[in-house]
This record gives structure tokens, sequence and C-alpha cells, in this order.
């Protein structure tokens, strides 16, 4: 589906499921997923050594393990390179506006990483800070990883990501962007709970408007509505901002 759909090219991408508590099935390096077969795919030991097999492991795999570690509720992680949320990330813009209401219910929000080098432990290091209270991730220059509680869960998630941004990029291109009010976004915090299927551990972006009347980000309200306290920014240009738990 990831390569029917365009989200990998090549031997881009991979995918991973958690098996039980020491063992995680995973993609091979060097294949491409739109013709590999169930004898391709590797089991690995949570240290990433090869337990079941003929190929060669991915290289990201660091990735994969870091977030089983911190997530023991995520049982899935699928990692592609979709056009549009690559390019957002290749241009160092996050998709934080609260835009469509769909999102911010199912992923609250898609924050950016810095750069981090593929395949090294570079990469993992730039995405810990976000892995606890993101499901989706936009990682600078490089792709997306989504995460979630089944493979179909984490598969479904990359396509909002990536439906988002198209989204996104359409009312950059018409030069406005109207997200929604304060008080909208409090409504779907009490309707989020009511939606099957949305387990996201993201919290929820609070809009208001600014002195100089921009849109901009005050804090976060998670699934409980309480605030987070605001901290430094990933995205220090732009009206939008990010700011971190």
């Amino acid at each position: 589906m990831l390569h029917l759909s365009g989200f990998i090219a090549a031997t881009d991408g991979n995918l991973s499921v958690r098996l039980d508590e020491r063992r995680i099935l995973i993609t091979p390096t060097g294949m491409s997923k739109g013709a590999m077969r169930p004898s391709d795919l590797m089991i690995t030991d949570m240290d990433g050594r090869r337990v079941k097999g003929k190929r060669e492991v991915t290289s990201e795999i660091g990735m994969h393990l870091l977030i089983y570690r911190m997530r023991p509720d995520i049982q899935a992680i699928v990692h592609a390179h979709p056009r549009t949320a690559t390019g957002f990330a290749a241009a160092g813009i996050a998709l934080n506006q609260p835009l469509v209401c769909e999102v911010v219910i199912g992923l609250g929000q898609i924050p950016l990483a810095p750069y981090g080098t593929p395949g090294t432990p570079e990469l993992a290091r730039t995405l810990e800070p976000l892995i606890p209270d993101y499901d989706a991730i936009l990682m600078a220059n490089h792709g997306v990883v989504t995460y979630g509680s089944d493979l179909r869960c984490a598969y479904m998630k990359m396509e909002t990501v990536e439906h988002f941004a198209q989204i996104t990029l359409v009312t950059r291109m018409l030069g406005q962007q109207q997200p929604l009010a304060h008080g909208d976004l409090k409504k779907l915090i009490a309707a989020r709970s009511r939606y099957m299927g949305v387990n996201s551990a993201a919290p929820m972006p609070v809009y208001s408007a600014n002195g100089n009347g921009s849109a901009g980000f005050e804090s976060q309200v998670p699934a409980n509505g309480k605030a987070h306290r605001p901290r430094t920014s990933l995205r220090p240009r732009g009206s939008a901002i990010l700011l971190e738990n």
C-alpha cells in the first residue's frame, strides 16, 4: 500500500510490528516494499540482532527500537517518504496549524524533528524528545514516521499526514489560512473520545491570535483538557510555532 500510494520509491521506507516483549518483525534493507514477500521479512530481538530471516536488517532499526522502548502502547511503526509531507520536512516547516478538525482529533499536531543522519544514533536522538507525546513526526530533510496500536493504524496515520500536508500546501498557495478558533478546539477535545480508533498520545494545539494579528500557538491541550506549560520552540521562524512539552 505504501508503494502503490507513492509514499516510497525504490528501496525507501521500513515497517515493523512488535511480536512480543522480546521480538519485532521488520522489513529488510535494500528491497522494494512493492516486491516484498513474507519470506523476506526479518525477526530481531530488542537489541536489533537478527533472530530469523535471510536478509539484512534495515539500518534504521534503531529508530524502531527506540519508539518501542519509549512507548509500550505502540505495536507497529511505519517510516516512509510521502512527497508533500517530506517536502514540508525538507523546507523546515512543521504541520502544526489546526486547519482540519479530523487531523486535530486524530493526531493533534505533527512536529518537525531536527535533521539526523539516517541509520545512525543521531537520528534517534533527534526523535527522542518528541516520541512520548506524538504519534506522527516529520524528520527534517528525510521523511515521516508514524506509529500506532497495530500496523493498519500506523499506516492510516501516514495517509493522514500526507493528506493534511496536501491541504496545508493548498492553503499556502491560496495565500490564506483560517485555523480553528480556541473555542472550536475545546469542542474537539470533548469529542475526541467518541471517535473510534483515536488513541493518539499527541496533545491538542490551542490557537490564539497574537498582537500583530497573525496565528500563533500559546499552549497545547491533551485529552484531559489541561494545558501544558510552553517551552522552547522547535521552529523559530514563521507565524506558527510548535511548543514542545
